[in-house]
């Protein structure tokens, strides 16, 4: 069985973390069931670096430390995608406590 990631690509004006939209995330984790593996978490910060428009696919991911966003930003500068072209999309996770079944903890 293969796994999946689903990166949400949301509208510019998408707020997360209201409790109607916590709701229905919740609600539609509940019926994914055994599908889901990792209901993941928001971003509710982002930056980006490069070439990241529509014509553009996700490559794969790294998860980096870094204090905060801007110290996470200097640090993607470095990719060496960016020399072809490519670009990061830079988020800090936020956890928002959900178990598996996206009941709160």
């Amino acid at each position: 069985m293969a796994t999946f990631l689903f990166s949400y690509r949301m509208s510019k004006d998408y707020v997360p973390g209201r409790p109607d939209a916590v709701a229905a995330w919740s609600e539609w984790f509940k019926e994914l069931g055994a599908s889901l593996a990792d209901p993941g978490n928001p971003v509710f910060e982002r930056a980006t670096v490069g070439h990241c428009g529509e014509d553009t696919v996700l490559g794969g991911y790294s998860l980096v430390t870094a204090d905060d966003l801007d110290a996470a930003l200097a640090l993607a500068k470095g990719c060496p995608a960016l020399q072809a072209g490519a670009g990061l999309e830079v988020g800090v996770i936020t956890d928002l406590g959900l178990r598996r079944d996206g009941a709160p903890s």
